[in-house]
């Protein structure tokens, strides 16, 4: 089983690169975190990459994270980052007309300063940028109104750039900013491929699953029993949700590949429950 999470030193120099370009661009950033991964999925030098440009952080998929830690999470990360945090989910519009009054309300000084200048008010410019698999995509998506960014389960699946106007202040670069995902820490990385924020390629499933019953043993340990129909005394393991599934391979041994995949995917889908991996007193 490998214990380590590997990068490919290229790949995060090219995504560096391209978001820079992107960056030069733009007014106003809508930098999308995993509610469930709020710190482990921040990146460290983001206010040095996008050039300290104003700011929205959005705690997207908090409807798949704790309730209680995630309010936390928003209060921290608001005071930490000096930006408005907004709670987002993929699932329905309810979001939208509060991140357009933000970027509207954080874009009152270019218009000033346009203005002061004799300048036309020309549409602020915003782009969406975040770790891959946070969501960027859905968030575009339903601010365009349209389903036409390209989205999908595993990283880095959006192609082609152009300009929407999502309202009559507002345009809106339709390609997102991934942004590079080299961690040094360990611990962090291993919880973004729980989230599926890293290829598959750079982890082994095994490991992984294990570290994230690890955590759910710890804080959500009845919920996930339960869920899996363990007993409260049987030890949250691979092998034991295996074998209460009856997914048995040659040699009597329990399927741990096909049990660890399960593992992941139902965490994901938010099926075990509403968790966060993150505690606030990371931060």
């Amino acid at each position: 089983m490998n214990n380590k999470i590997h990068w490919y030193p290229g790949h995060i120099a090219k995504a560096e690169r391209e978001l820079k370009e992107k960056i030069n661009q733009v007014d106003v950033i809508l930098e999308v975190f995993d509610a469930r991964i709020p710190y482990s999925g921040a990146y460290e030098n983001s206010d040095k990459l996008t050039n300290n440009k104003p700011k929205i952080i959005l705690l997207n998929k908090s409807d798949l994270a704790d309730d209680a830690k995630t309010k936390i999470w928003a209060e921290k990360i608001e005071k930490k980052y000096n930006c408005p945090c907004i709670l987002t989910t993929t699932k329905n519009q309810k979001d939208t007309k509060i991140i357009v009054e933000k970027i509207l309300s954080l874009s009152k000084p270019l218009f000033e300063k346009l203005k002061s200048k004799g300048l036309l008010i020309r549409p602020v410019r915003v782009m969406v940028i975040g770790m891959p698999n946070v969501g960027k995509s859905s968030v575009i998506n339903k601010l365009t109104g349209t389903s036409k960014t390209k989205t999908g389960a595993k990283a880095g699946v959006t192609r082609n750039r152009q300009w929407v106007r999502v309202h009559p202040q507002i345009d809106l670069l339709d390609t997102p900013g991934i942004i590079p995902t080299a961690q040094n820490d360990q611990l962090k990385a291993v919880r973004l491929a729980m989230v599926n924020s890293i290829s598959e390629n750079a982890y082994d499933n095994e490991y992984v699953a294990e570290q994230l019953l690890n955590i759910l043993d710890k804080n959500y340990g009845s919920e996930t029993k339960k869920y899996y129909n363990l007993d409260e005394n049987e030890p949250l393991t691979i092998e034991n949700i295996a074998k209460k599934r009856n997914w048995i391979i040659k040699g009597a041994n329990p399927d741990i590949v096909r049990c660890s995949q399960f593992i992941l995917t139902n965490f994901r889908d938010g099926k075990i429950g509403k968790i966060t991996l993150d505690e606030p007193d990371d931060f």
